[in-house]
């Protein structure tokens, strides 16, 4: 099997199964299966450290329940790390707490702006990213001078955009090749589960700018 993406539960499911399993992407840390996973840290110091240049000191990570619950995983609790390593305080305002559905996002969105709204928000994937910006589009709220707009991930439809979209880039050639050995293991025998990362990088765009009343 090679399973996209999983949850948690899902890859714990598959790894007490008798046929092997590939992990591409998801929750597969501590667990004994093969698989692959941007590693997004260097990606995530830059975008932190840019953010505070810029005097962002609102900064929240918007992730799905599956990433945080029942506590979060390790690109998330990396990103929380990195803020108070720029001596920012952190708590479930950073990473808040929303149904996993379009209603419970703009829902958690709106709680998020109702008293103290954020001047940064990284988005982990790129649903979640176009999700945010019609929720700011409604609301008035202009991308970077109000709020600024980080995408954990890439996606081709970025090249549209304007401003042009900042987000994390990593290559998809090298999660194909370790899938493509994977297989190969397997087929020979090899009891393969061994997990791999690939490079990542910041890419800065026109979404990110000064905080609101820093300049």
């Amino acid at each position: 099997w090679v399973v996209w993406g999983g949850s948690r539960d899902v890859l714990k499911w598959f790894s007490t199964q008798p046929t092997p399993i590939f992990a591409g992407f998801g929750r597969m840390e501590d667990l004994p299966i093969a698989g692959i996973k941007p590693d997004k840290k260097p990606a995530q110091s830059a975008c932190i450290r840019r953010l505070v240049e810029l005097g962002h000191r609102r900064i929240v990570v918007l992730v799905r329940p599956e990433v945080r619950l029942p506590k979060p995983g390790r690109s998330v609790r990396h990103f929380l790390a990195e803020l108070e390593s720029h001596g920012l305080e952190t708590g479930p305002y950073n990473l808040p707490d929303w149904a996993d559905s379009p209603e419970g996002l703009q829902r958690g969105l709106d709680s998020l702006f109702e008293v103290t709204p954020p001047t940064a928000l990284i988005a982990d994937g790129s649903h979640l990213f176009f999700a945010v910006q019609q929720f700011l589009a409604k609301r008035g709220l202009q991308v970077p001078e109000d709020v600024s707009l980080v995408c954990t991930d890439a996606n081709r439809n970025y090249w549209w955009c304007r401003p042009t979209v900042s987000h994390m880039h990593w290559s998809f050639r090298p999660v194909l090749r370790r899938i493509e050995r994977w297989v190969g293991n397997i087929a020979r025998g090899k009891d393969d589960r061994r997990q791999s990362f690939t490079k990542s990088e910041f890419v800065e765009g026109g979404t990110i700018g000064p905080a609101p009343g820093s300049g």
